[in-house]
């Protein structure tokens, strides 16, 4: 008896040890988790979310007391970075705008997908901005507008994560179900150019983007380094992979259950995610692109548009005010909905282009087309970062593009 009472102790103490060693370890956990969450919390304070009380050279008569609650901005600029890129690669241009509108603007750069973490595919990626997205909009009550701009990579991301983001509101949607076109609405006559409704919860305003590769890296010079070459392309499709999932998403080899190629099906809305209707809800949509000395992504991807329409580079002329932007245009929407209805159904089809596809389903809204050309720069070579000011000291020849951006933004 005696025996087996000493093994039932034995037994109670092993397992209140056990017990008491496995709550030490959840604490432990539970202090860590909160550790990181205070320091991401502190990192976006300090940095991610800029404001005019975060900028120190901005004039004292244009600062205002943001701590209180009736002059706290209310237009949301969220900003996100390229492949293998952070938060830092906007700092630049975050501190212009929150220069420019102290009173309006609180700059948000995506701390969401930073280095190896953009290799993990434009889905996964957008959908993490969104819930950082939802993240900002709750920490900031009195947000009420909301624009987005990426760089390269980033700008596909973004336009992911603005049909995560996006609410519906009473307008009519062109959607895919089972293979099968849908329009929902009223009236058919016409493709509506601003839809009612909201990105998360706020008015959208406007959708910026810089030397990013709407159309994809596949074939067709959309991969400047390569050349234009057959051969160098074709041995770019097979090795997408070294890029993740990312890499395959972008040379348009991905296959999801049996789904077209996620560009592809971002360039219309689809059964559950609004592409068109959320990018449509902005009142501007923007696309900076390089026009030459950009190796990474193509002028033809960036500016949404077909080869055949480039602009001849001799006709191009500078802007006096910035130097390196070289044409500016707005493009009217190019399809109507007649041919956006068939070109929804051709995207199952073998046969179907998917380049024009995209073409065709993302100009048929209005965007303005900004043109850049480096030439004569010693950065010319680097224009890929220095449209985006990426680093200062070594891609500042991009300042005029940036101040562009800032001065033709819409509050």
């Amino acid at each position: 008896m005696e025996d087996q009472s000493d093994n039932v102790a034995e037994n109670q103490f092993d397992s209140s040890l056990a017990n008491t060693t496995t709550t030490s370890n959840n604490i432990v956990m539970e202090k860590k988790k909160k550790n990181k969450t205070r320091k991401y919390t502190s990192f976006v304070r300090k940095f991610t979310c800029l404001s005019a009380k975060d900028v120190k050279d901005v004039e004292v008569v244009r600062k205002i007391n943001l701590e209180s609650d009736d002059h706290a901005p209310s237009h949301l600029i969220i900003m996100v970075n390229g492949i293998i890129g952070s938060a830092q690669n906007w700092k630049y241009a975050a501190k212009q705008f929150v220069k420019a509108y102290p009173e309006d603007v609180l700059v948000h750069c995506s701390d969401a997908n930073s280095n190896m973490l953009t290799f993990d595919g434009v889905d996964v990626m957008g959908t993490r901005l969104a819930n950082e997205v939802l993240y900002v909009v709750q920490a900031h009550p009195n947000l009420q507008k909301i624009s987005m701009i990426g760089h390269s990579l980033g700008g596909v991301v973004a336009r992911y994560a603005i049909a995560k983001l996006y609410e519906e509101g009473s307008s009519k949607n062109i959607s895919q179900e089972n293979g099968e076109c849908r329009v929902d609405g009223s009236d058919p006559s016409s493709l509506k150019e601003n839809s009612i409704g909201k990105i998360a919860g706020l008015e959208p305003v406007s959708l910026i983007t810089s030397a990013t590769p709407h159309l994809g890296s596949r074939g067709h010079k959309q991969v400047p380094m390569l050349c234009g070459l057959h051969t160098l392309e074709k041995v770019a499709l097979q090795t997408s992979w070294l890029f993740g999932r990312t890499g395959k998403h972008l040379f348009l080899t991905d296959s999801d259950d049996g789904k077209p190629p996620l560009l592809l099906r971002m360039a219309n809305d689809t059964e559950d995610l609004k592409f068109l209707s959320a990018l449509r809800s902005f009142k501007r949509r923007v696309a900076y692109a390089n026009a030459c000395f950009d190796n990474i992504v193509g002028w033809s991807t960036s500016s949404l548009r077909r080869q055949s329409e480039l602009p001849k580079r001799r006709s191009l002329s500078r802007n006096s005010k910035y130097p390196h932007i070289v044409n500016i245009e707005t493009a009217e929407p190019s399809i109507t909905q007649d041919d956006l209805i068939l070109d929804c159904k051709l995207n199952h089809g073998e046969r179907a282009d998917m380049e024009e596809s995209m073409i065709r389903g993302l100009t048929s809204m209005r965007w303005e087309r900004i043109d850049v050309n480096f030439k004569g720069s010693k950065q010319r070579f680097l224009a890929h970062s220095t449209i985006q000011v990426k680093t200062k000291w070594i891609n500042s020849d991009g300042a005029d593009v940036i101040q562009h951006l800032v001065d033709t933004f819409l509050l």
